[in-house]
């Protein structure tokens, strides 16, 4: 299993706004945008920050999905 940040980028599409606006509306470094980017992880106080900066909740901006690694 892996974490995607998708739904982060389609909702950041969906208010008009740039990689760098998250950057300064959230107050995170571009370190942790480009994490988020790549789909690493990231410390779970930046997705609070992006969430109150986007007023929205988790589940909007991340899901967990089949990442095709794991054997069953």
């Amino acid at each position: 299993m892996a974490i995607s940040y998708k739904k982060l980028w389609k909702l950041l599409i969906d208010k008009d706004l740039k990689k760098k606006d998250l950057q300064k509306l959230a107050g995170v470094s571009s370190a942790s945008i480009t994490k988020l980017g790549k789909n690493e992880n990231v410390n779970t106080d930046i997705i609070m920050k992006i969430c109150v900066a986007l007023k929205c909740d988790v589940s909007d901006v991340m899901e967990i999905v089949e990442d095709g690694t794991h054997e069953e």
